[in-house]
């Protein structure tokens, strides 16, 4: 098959390719306006082919120019496209992608507004009658302590049946912190201005979300087709921004001052506000979840991103941390239920981990008093990175046989549902 990259504004763009696949070619049409988001992405990709260990060795077509989209549609130089970029016109870009008949893989959010919802769905139908795939690259799904507690939670005898939860105390939680300053492929990363604009990345509710959300559905309704017109209640919906100085944008940005679209949102002390950060509280299916997205200029020393994950149960919580005391690296617990007797709780899970040992080799548990630690061996911590080539090979696999699993397009509209309706009563 040939790949075709559109307008590779985010890095992402460039960590599909940071690995060669069996079914692509390596010849690369990219369609994209001139500038330094280009720029930035086929350097990125450049350095991939000239590294020492397992290079890259894609041949770059590279296509600038204004009307970079349709010449796109008009050239018709791919079987499969990869949107990754600004997300002001991502609907837009996707919409024209299906409708020329091609494969269409993009990063999230597909949609970060109303309007943007209901355009989706058109999409997604668009999609279905020409005969092509419309899939967005959710790679924490891949993350192995998320596939863990996955695979524990479907362990009656352990996890018991998932609470239904309240609102203050929500069977599923899921937290995801992250930082505007940090570094991408041992480099540290220039991000691009409109970055900071919300109104052309998408606020936080409608961001890393879509991650988390996304990891409500797949774990807790593994399979199932969800409604969102029927199986989606939003409780509550709140959002907050991140005080960014103009130093801390020239450090990241590379750019000596604020540009004119930002000056909306720069405050009378200099300050500039971004609205990264939102939590949602939602009912699915009767069940009570939180998500929540936080965003820092940078991590303390030594930190990273981090993910904060808890599946209540009636048998057990399911917990996972990524905080100081674990070294910045996500580790699993299994914490029984306040009223289970811990000597037969300690029995179910002994018998439990040979079945989860068939599907994980080496993954094993250590107690410490009532807690039990789910061990990983290091080599099923690849990286987020390493997930964007996971995402790509799995749908890859699905244009290979004709179609995604019939679960897959409604609960991705359940999940853009759940982002953008949050935003509109968080900004309401």
């Amino acid at each position: 098959m040939k790949l075709t990259i559109l307008a590779p504004g985010h890095f992402h763009a460039a960590l599909v390719q940071k690995k060669m696949y069996a079914d692509i070619e390596p010849d690369v049409h990219v369609y994209a306006p001139a500038g330094t988001d280009l720029d930035d992405y086929v350097r990125t990709v450049e350095s991939y082919n000239a590294r020492k260990e397992n290079p890259t060795a894609w041949q770059l077509k590279v296509h600038p120019g204004a009307d970079f989209l349709e010449r796109l549609v008009a050239d018709k130089n791919g079987d499969v496209v990869v949107i990754s970029g600004n997300n002001q016109r991502k609907t837009e870009y996707l919409s024209r992608t299906v409708a020329a008949r091609v494969h269409t893989l993009a990063d999230k959010p597909m949609a970060i507004d109303a309007s943007g919802f209901e355009a989706l769905g058109r999409a997604f139908a668009v999609a279905r009658e020409q005969g092509v795939l419309l899939y967005d690259i959710m790679t924490e799904r891949h993350e192995i302590t998320t596939m863990l507690q996955k695979e524990f939670s479907t362990i009656a005898p352990v996890f018991g049946e998932l609470r239904n939860g309240t609102t203050e105390l929500p069977a599923v939680t899921k937290e995801s912190v992250h930082h505007f300053s940090k570094l991408v492929s041992g480099m540290p990363i220039r991000r691009p201005a409109w970055f900071f604009d919300t109104a052309q990345q998408g606020e936080g509710l409608v961001d890393i979300t879509t991650h988390l959300v996304d990891l409500v559905q797949w774990e807790c309704f593994p399979e199932r087709i969800l409604d969102y017109r029927n199986d989606i209640e939003i409780i509550r919906a709140r959002r907050w921004p991140t005080q960014i100085s103009a130093a801390q944008f020239a450090k990241v940005t590379q750019l000596e001052s604020f540009p004119a679209f930002l000056e909306k949102d720069v405050q009378s002390d200099g300050m500039l506000h971004v609205y990264a950060n939102g939590e949602i509280d939602y009912t699915i299916k009767g069940v009570h979840a939180r998500v929540s997205v936080l965003w820092n200029f940078e991590a303390p020393e030594g930190g990273a991103d981090t993910h904060f994950s808890v599946l209540r149960g009636s048998g057990s919580n399911l917990m996972i941390r990524q905080g100081k005391a674990e070294g910045y690296q996500p580790v699993l617990s299994i914490e029984p239920a306040a009223d289970m007797e811990i000597e037969v709780f300690a029995a179910r899970l002994a018998s439990a981990l040979p079945q989860v040992q068939e599907k994980y080799p080496g993954v094993g548990l250590r107690r410490t008093g009532t807690t039990w630690q789910v061990t990983v061996p290091t080599s099923y911590h690849v990286g987020h990175e390493a997930h964007f080539g996971q995402v790509t090979e799995q749908f890859l696999a699905y244009v290979k046989a004709g179609s995604l699993p019939e679960w897959e397009v409604p609960n991705m509209l359940a999940k853009y549902f759940t982002t953008t309706k949050a935003l509109e009563i968080a900004s309401s």
